[in-house]
């Protein structure tokens, strides 16, 4: 049993499926009303991964091994294939990337875009709507 399996059981969470895969991968036809992401987005130069805890992550959950980005552009790029019109796509972002996310979503077609800071008051989550 995986750690999301057993926190779902934990939690008795009936209404949740959890399925391994490439972000949506498996998912050919579906929608949502909601999608979040917490995606590896730290850049590989960035000088936090070698600071503090961060050293001891797994780099494959901090970073995509480029500019942190490319894990966004295909969540961001293919939501709208996922979510049904008025849905919401939400993402976890680094302290820089609020700019970059915001573009990402208006190519996307994703409207009503937010963005939200956290206890620090640094933009750390961005999302919007599927509007068409």
């Amino acid at each position: 049993m995986t750690r999301a399996e057993s926190d779902a059981e934990q939690l008795d969470a009936h209404n949740v499926r959890i399925m391994k895969g490439d972000w949506y991968d498996g998912l050919a036809g579906e929608r949502f009303d909601l999608i979040v992401s917490n995606p590896p987005y730290v850049a590989s130069a960035d000088p936090h991964l070698a600071r503090g805890d961060l050293r001891f992550e797994p780099s494959i959950a901090l970073t995509d091994g480029g500019d942190g980005l490319d894990c966004l552009r295909s969540i961001i790029g293919s939501a709208p294939a996922h979510l049904v019109t008025g849905g919401t796509l939400l993402v976890e972002h680094g302290y820089d990337q609020a700019e970059a996310c915001r573009r990402l979503m208006n190519n996307a077609g994703i409207g009503a875009i937010i963005c939200h800071s956290d206890l620090a008051g640094i933009p750390r989550i961005s999302g919007g709507i599927r509007m068409i």
